[in-house]
């Protein structure tokens, strides 16, 4: 029993984990965090604002790929082109869940 239960939090982490490596691939981190400013938004603060918004993913899976201005602040976000849509995707779920 303990074992599955071991199993079942590994799988339920793993995407989690796997995003967050994504990220820092991907070079995300270099002007993000999880849990604090850093040159953009947190992605707590992200999550939070966007939280409930009916096509919330398919805009930040957008300002992921080409980049966005004015939400933020002054401090544009640039694009990302080394980041395929799939990824971008995963990016923005994994983004969106961080609470």
């Amino acid at each position: 029993m303990k074992a599955l239960s071991l199993l079942i939090l590994a799988m339920a982490a793993g995407p989690a984990l796997a995003s967050k490596d994504l990220a820092q691939q991907k070079n995300c981190m270099a002007c993000h965090a999880v849990d604090k400013k850093l040159v953009g938004p947190s992605y707590k603060d992200v999550a939070a604002k966007y939280a409930g918004q009916k096509g919330a993913d398919a805009k930040l899976v957008q300002k992921v790929l080409k980049g966005g201005s004015g939400t933020w602040g002054a401090v544009p976000m640039p694009a990302n082109p080394q980041v395929t849509e799939a990824e971008a995707k995963a990016l923005v779920q994994w983004v969106l869940t961080q609470k």
